[in-house]
């Protein structure tokens, strides 16, 4: 699995789908929230901020026509989290669905637990094309038979019907979070899974609903005393005792559950010293880390803050081994970013089947893609233009200052309010999903 789009040996990546509504009146319930593939890659599941999950279901490959292998088709549709009110702190609690993690597959049904600000909901999709008929005691319509007619019994037999998708809750995770949960992770121990809210961690059991461990509580006796929030945090893919998470303070704690059951005091700390000549008004507020991944390996993790992209060894936490700027352009622009409030954005990103590369989100519909291997990155763009069948992405290029060339986009013509989020990469294939506010599309390695 290489790299980027452009010439050489590296992936030209062209366009394959795109989902969604093209008016430009987007509904605020149609705005995409989550991205997330299951661990094969067939299923691709999104949530919006109107508590509905979409999951695609990849085709199956024709060999005659192998340019189709990424086509994915809506497979189900539910609406996973309703509107509530909290009466007690007269707070709505919004239905958007803010993360989606599938659980490892362990039959022929899927699960994935989804959650909105509060409540955690363990969801079973499951297929049905078999029916019962021949009861005893019923006709085939329902009504049931008087039983003093029934003389001869009868064995039911299953019957071939059109396939049908079931998506059921089967557990909620609830009462558990004062605060905004912001992520969920589940642990390689396929047992437990751990949810971070901005000043705690809760250790759930997939089993049990009531009942949850406080692993992290950064909550300070005094509220005025508080100087940073947790912003994301993630289990790491092999070792179930050990997890991390991130502060808006851009530090990054990694806690080992044998060390004591309440996990407050880290077993490391990452954390960059900060640049004394890059210092500003906005150094507190472009630190804060709004994404934590740890790499499929296990040894390295990244972390996403406002303009970079950083990767960490678990082995050294005094500096990161690689920093990629996403957008350095828009360091002379924070001052507007800061007044339009776009620089609060949370920018999620993803590493690739073998972790060499890594891609995040930025305006304008733009999305990089970073090459760890080359040291090379590229800027490609998810818009409507480029919806032709297997169109190849051209790079795109900003010109910050001075004179700006043909194929440059000057950074003042630049669309705040298009921006990607949310992103995902399929586990095994270069195939990648890219969130634009309600839009999904698919992109895929171009195939001669």
């Amino acid at each position: 699995m290489a790299g980027l789009g452009g010439g050489g040996n590296d992936v030209q990546w062209c366009f394959s789908q795109v989902k969604g509504a093209i008016d430009d009146d987007v509904a605020e319930a149609d705005i995409i929230s989550t991205v997330e593939f299951n661990h094969s890659g067939e299923l691709l599941a999104t949530g919006d901020k109107g508590g509905r999950v979409v999951i695609f279901q990849q085709e199956t490959e024709n060999k005659s026509q192998p340019q189709y292998r990424s086509e994915y088709n809506v497979y189900s549709t539910f609406q996973s989290h309703e509107p509530e009110f909290d009466y007690l702190k007269s707070l709505e609690i919004e239905e958007k669905i803010n993360k989606i993690r599938w659980l490892p597959q362990k039959n022929a049904a899927q699960f994935l637990l989804s959650t909105n600000d509060k409540t955690i909901k363990l969801w079973k999709i499951s297929e049905r094309d078999k029916r019962p008929e021949g009861y005893n005691l019923k006709e085939e319509d329902g009504r049931y038979r008087d039983a003093t007619t029934i003389t001869t019994l009868r064995v039911p037999v299953f019957r071939p019907m059109d396939l049908m998708v079931e998506a059921s809750p089967r557990r909620v995770f609830a009462n558990a979070h004062t605060y905004h949960i912001n992520s969920i992770s589940v642990n390689s121990d396929h047992e437990t899974y751990l949810s971070a809210d901005d000043l705690r961690i809760n250790l759930w059991n997939q089993e049990i609903t009531d009942r949850s461990f406080n692993i992290v509580d950064i909550k300070p006796a005094n509220m005025e005393e508080l100087t940073e929030v947790i912003t994301a945090a993630e289990f790491h893919p092999h070792q179930c005792n050990t997890f991390v998470y991130s502060s808006s303070k851009g530090t990054i704690r990694l806690c080992d559950m044998r060390a004591s059951a309440l996990c407050d005091k880290h077993s490391k700390l990452f954390e960059e010293p900060e640049d004394p000549s890059n210092r500003s008004f906005f150094s507190e507020i472009i630190s804060s880390i709004s994404d934590v991944k740890f790499s499929h390996n296990g040894r390295y993790m990244m972390t996403r803050d406002y303009l970079s992209v950083k990767i960490w060894d678990i082995n050294m936490e005094n500096r990161p081994v690689e920093t990629y700027q996403v957008h350095e352009y828009l360091r002379s622009k924070l001052c507007s970013l800061y007044e339009n409030d776009c620089i609060f954005d949370k920018f999620e990103c993803c590493w690739n089947g073998n972790d060499s590369v890594v891609m995040t989100g930025s305006y304008n519909n733009f999305f990089r893609m970073l090459d760890r291997t080359q040291r090379r990155d590229v800027t490609l763009e998810a818009s409507r233009e480029s919806c032709k069948p297997r169109q190849v992405l051209k790079p795109r290029r900003v010109c910050a200052g001075g004179k700006r060339k043909k194929d440059e986009i000057s950074v003042d013509s630049l669309d705040f309010n298009k921006k990607i989020l949310h992103t995902a990469w399929h586990p095994q294939d270069n195939i990648i999903a890219v969130a634009t506010t309600n839009n999904l599309y698919i992109f895929q390695e171009k195939v001669n």
